[in-house]
């Protein structure tokens, strides 16, 4: 094996491990709250919008199926959806950003993993990774492929948060 694919492989191995010690650590956060009799679906993690509406979470959201999809779209004025595969590199380097923009912005950001959901990434047109579609009052407003720097994607988001 060649030095860059060991270098290859050991940047990947480098993502995976550090992917399982972020959900390791939601997993012992959440497993503390379900301790503490909080409950899951309303409390740390979300913001209520000022027009009572449903709140927007901080976290993506992993949408299994188109149903998933449609009823976060419908949930929510703002929604990032992110079409991504976990083997693909852009897509690893994207991840900090879409974690970044789901806490920082009044977008809702949908993850859509595109091997195990290929008829919600064909609805979506998904043909490349990462694919970005942003979601406005219910309808696609924008589309993004390849990796994006997240100045661009915010910018898109507040023009359409408004």
């Amino acid at each position: 094996m060649s030095d860059a694919a060991d270098a290859n492989d050991s940047a990947g191995n480098d993502a995976k491990t550090e992917r399982e010690r972020i959900r390791e650590r939601k997993r012992r956060e959440l497993e503390a709250r379900l301790d503490d009799g909080e409950s899951l679906d309303g409390g740390a993690g979300t913001e209520t919008g000022d027009d009572g509406g449903a709140a927007t979470p901080n976290e993506p959201v992993h949408v299994n199926g188109t149903e998933e999809l449609q009823r976060t779209v419908d949930d929510h004025d703002v929604v990032l959806v992110d079409c991504y595969a976990d083997w693909c590199g852009p897509c690893q380097m994207m991840e900090p950003t879409v974690e970044a923009l789901a806490a920082e912005t009044d977008a809702a950001v949908a993850k859509v993993d595109v091997d195990a959901n290929q008829a919600v990434a064909q609805q979506l047109g998904a043909r490349s990774i990462p694919t970005l579609v942003l979601y406005a009052d219910g309808e696609a407003v924008d589309r993004f492929v390849g990796a994006q720097d997240r100045a661009t994607l915010e910018s898109a988001i507040d023009q359409h948060a408004a």
